[in-house]
């Protein structure tokens, strides 16, 4: 039997990592990392290790050592060091964010206090975070408390005017005094004059009354809140007062997800599915007089059979279309609070791993560092709102005087 004239080196290695342990898998993915790592680190330091070069501006000082999980398994990295500067492989690893870091200390700080003792130590040891003493805890969190503090009192007439606000409330379960009580975070953020979205500022309160908002808002112009012509938000009647007192030249929209909530609870079960339709047909209008005359159109229809529907939109009328004075192309941005639920989904993804916060700093830690990371997250990315649409934005819109057909509407057919 005669040997092949030529063999297939990726046929080979193919059968051959077809036929390989998880171990063999995992041995080579980590000899080839390191290799990317060391060939990495000899292009910042400006020459190979070990050679002489006039381009080399430092040199390699060893490694320190980093786990990485994968699908075989958890690998050992060996990332250089170098004599002056650092060096760290953002393209492979990710650095600890300061929510990561708020949410460890967190967690201890829960732990320590003997919060769901059982429960918070599987979390400990998911963490890595095993032993963990009371100084150790305290240090970790100095750190973050100051940077979260530099954020809540940073002056805001550096980045402004502020043309769009929302605010928005989460309530969390702390312990104080021996019980477990409701805490209510206030979140409030805003389109900057740059066309970037911005976190305003966050505060922790007992509970979401009027005087707690007041304060909150009292608190943003302070700090240089400036040129806002919409505030967004829900009805709760303590925050439109505060919007009212607080920024007297701004316009309040009621958040349209919510208030089609508040419209159900008034609206009888089997009606409901044609009204919310109609509802929605006075959003999709495209021009201003367009939702003007659809929403005469819905009163009309739902005036005779459905009287307290009809009371409830025609009271609610200039607070659910206030976006109809500004442009078309940010309506969607400026009539709901629905921008803002992911933030919220984030918030919630961190703080439901606590469960219940220890106290209140503990609550301004994790949720402060969150909101930090979103709002960097915001400044590096494309703008929310162009600069045209914000200059539009500030300048009243012409009211058209042109009669626009209603699209036809009947209970019956919507339904």
């Amino acid at each position: 039997m005669t040997a092949p004239h030529m063999i297939d080196p990726a046929r080979l290695l193919h059968e051959a990592l077809a036929e390989s342990s998880p171990d063999f898998m995992r041995t080579m993915l980590g000899n080839i990392i390191n290799a990317l790592l060391s060939e990495h680190a000899d292009t910042v330091v400006g020459a190979e290790w070990g050679q002489r070069s006039p381009e080399r501006t430092t040199q390699r000082n060893g490694y320190r050592h980093r786990p990485l999980d994968t699908r075989v398994g958890t690998i050992d990295v060996a990332i250089p060091k170098l004599r002056e500067g650092t060096y760290f492989p953002d393209w492979l690893l990710e650095r600890r964010k300061r929510a990561e870091s708020a949410l460890t200390t967190v967690v201890a700080d829960c732990y320590l206090a003997g919060v769901s003792t059982r429960r918070m130590d599987k979390l400990v040891k998911t963490l890595g975070i095993d032993g963990l003493s009371k100084s150790q805890v305290s240090r970790m969190a100095a750190d973050l408390d100051e940077q979260v503090d530099a954020f809540r009192h940073r002056p805001l007439d550096e980045s402004g005017p502020f043309t769009f606000v929302a605010a928005d409330a989460l309530t969390m379960k702390v312990r104080e005094a021996g019980r477990v009580i409701n805490a209510v975070v206030l979140v409030a953020t805003g389109v900057n004059g740059d066309g970037h979205r911005e976190v305003l500022g966050t505060r922790v309160v007992t509970s979401e009354t009027g005087a707690a908002w007041n304060e909150f808002f009292a608190d943003l112009v302070a700090r240089g809140l400036t040129g806002v012509r919409l505030v967004t938000s829900d009805a709760h009647r303590g925050l439109v007062e505060a919007i009212a007192a607080n920024l007297p030249g701004a316009t309040w929209q009621r958040c349209r997800t919510h208030y089609a909530a508040n419209l159900m609870s008034v609206c009888p079960k089997a009606s409901w599915p044609a009204v919310k339709a109609m509802l929605h047909s006075v959003y999709d209008q495209p021009t201003p007089a367009a939702v003007t005359t659809q929403f005469d159109q819905l009163l009309d229809m739902v005036a005779t059979p459905l009287p307290d529907v009809h009371d409830h939109l025609d009271a609610t009328r200039a607070d659910i279309l206030a976006f109809t004075a500004f442009p078309k192309e940010i309506w969607r941005q400026i009539w709901s609070n629905n921008p803002n639920e992911r933030l919220n989904k984030e918030i919630r993804r961190r703080t439901d791993v606590v469960g219940i916060f220890p106290n209140r700093d503990a609550i301004v830690r994790l949720v402060g560092a969150v909101l930090a990371e979103q709002h960097d997250e915001w400044a590096e990315g494309r703008r929310y709102f162009s600069l045209d649409a914000l200059k539009k934005a500030r300048t009243p819109l012409a009211v058209s005087t042109d009669v626009v057909p209603a699209q036809p509407l009947t209970l019956g057919a919507a339904a």
